[in-house]
């Protein structure tokens, strides 16, 4: 597949390498420019491109790029896409450690809901619950014994069997984890976020999971903070 990446931080750059050692064309993109991902072009042969050709002419295109930073894309971003591109968001909404407060999702809404309304382009939700490390080093081969599996959610069912086949090859397993409404399933502050499951551990887990946004995945009047010293 023709895949572009938007956003070349730890997921993107483990995505890039993952999805080139599976076969997949890929083109990555980046707010400083294509000429600051030469090291990570020759190490992994994939294509630095602008942001705004990130799209183009691409089968998948995987959005991973801090949530606060959404509103700086160029607009009309996906408007010479294939109508069946899929789009798959990473994103995990820190209000006290980088995004400050995004009002509709302190109001309620999922994280991809609120991604897909700024895109304006469907997406579904990926690859946000595991270690970027995890994700580059950790795969395995189909049918090894506990291997770790990662929820997919969205309301395409197309695009959803598109993303569970790429999360395959690339060396994990995938369980359909419902809508996009209820990707808060796999959020942070949910008893999947950041730990490697196998299958029915996974599926347990997200079952287990309940609608609330705890405290510390909820923005303060001084947010955002730092990672090292959260408020």
């Amino acid at each position: 597949m023709n895949i572009g990446i938007i956003g070349a931080g730890n997921i993107g750059g483990a995505l890039a390498r993952r999805f080139r050692a599976a076969g997949h064309d890929v083109a990555i993109a980046n707010s400083r420019g294509p000429q600051s991902l030469a090291d990570l072009a020759k190490e992994t042969g994939a294509t630095p491109v602008a942001v705004s050709d990130a799209a183009r002419g691409r089968d998948v295109v995987v959005v991973t790029i801090p949530m606060k930073q959404l509103e700086s894309l160029p607009s009309g971003l996906f408007a010479d896409a294939s109508p069946n591109l899929v789009v798959i968001d990473t994103n995990n909404y820190y209000p006290r450690h980088r995004d400050g407060r995004i009002a509709g999702i302190e109001d309620g809404s999922t994280e991809s809901r609120w991604v897909e309304s700024q895109l304006g382009h469907a997406v579904v939700k990926a690859f946000n619950n595991i270690y970027a490390l995890h994700l580059q080093k950790n795969g395995e081969p189909a049918g090894t014994q506990g291997r770790i599996t990662l929820p997919v959610a969205g309301d395409d069912a197309a695009a959803k069997t598109i993303v569970m086949r790429l999360v395959d090859e690339i060396g994990f397993d995938a369980v359909d984890a419902g809508t996009l409404d209820e990707s808060w399933k796999q959020q942070p502050g949910t008893p999947c976020y950041t730990i490697d499951f196998d299958r029915a551990k996974l599926t347990s887990a997200l079952g287990e999971a309940k609608n609330e946004r705890t405290d510390e995945w909820r923005a303060t009047k001084d947010s955002p903070g730092t990672y090292d010293s959260p408020r």
